[in-house]
């Protein structure tokens, strides 16, 4: 555990999800090898264009509405839309599989077990103090098991700007009615979580479980308030 500014006592948490709580690497992976698999299966004519193509089609839709970054449903969606538009499918048949394809998506999403360390960790913090979650992904915590131990789930896109704007981390400093210093927002991104509590005034806690150097890394623009390797560390703190 290493201090980067002094620290005093906190009264809630805010976590982020993905590789936080888990490792997302694997499941992300997962889900795009199977749905290529599924879209190709359920409508043969997506084979007839490369990934690199429908890459390209993401990207595509982004320029011409740079809201989606902050909801990955919605762009995931409007990629799938986009694509089967350029191949053929009438508005209604496009609108009509990318609603398939996405709740086939989310269900991929969250088809996956948590550590039972995470489980440990976390039902022990949210007996100490309230916890809330901020999520710039679309996992569904009550399927993985998680969401007993929050308070409210908080997701970019649904609720708000994706991290690191202020969005989401305001809307949980105010339902726990507590100042923002008061509150400890753990992450594994530099970015979106560190600098992002940071800017909205709460603390932050960097779970280093990579084995990274902050002063090397790539989105490193501001210290944490803490460094931990895992966890548990948490309950030290």
């Amino acid at each position: 555990m290493i201090f980067y500014r002094p620290f005093s006592t906190i009264e809630a948490m805010t976590f982020d999800l993905d590789d936080t709580l888990y490792d997302n690497r694997p499941i992300i992976r997962r889900v795009e090898q199977q749905m290529v698999l599924w879209l190709h299966e359920q409508h043969p004519i997506s084979k007839t264009r490369s990934l690199s193509w429908w890459h390209n089609t993401k990207l595509q839709v982004l320029a011409e509405q740079p809201e989606l970054k902050h909801d990955v449903t919605r762009w995931r969606y409007r990629q799938i839309e986009s694509g089967l538009n350029a191949l053929g499918y009438s508005s209604a048949q496009a609108m009509k599989a990318a609603g398939e394809a996405i709740d086939e998506v989310l269900r991929l999403r969250s088809d996956f077990s948590v550590p039972q360390e995470t489980h440990r960790v976390m039902s022990e913090l949210s007996k100490r103090m309230p916890l809330i979650a901020i999520t710039n992904g679309n996992v569904d915590v009550e399927r993985i098991g998680l969401g007993q131990y929050f308070q409210r789930v908080y997701k970019a896109g649904p609720d708000g700007l994706s991290k690191p704007n202020a969005d989401l981390f305001v809307q949980a400093v105010d339902l726990l009615n507590l100042p923002a210093d008061k509150v400890l927002h753990v992450g594994d991104h530099l970015r979106s979580d560190v600098r992002g509590a940071n800017l909205a005034g709460l603390k932050s806690c960097w779970i280093n479980d990579q084995s990274s150097c902050l002063m090397k890394a790539k989105h490193a623009t501001t210290l944490p308030d803490v460094e931990i390797t895992r966890l548990a560390s948490l309950l030290e703190l």
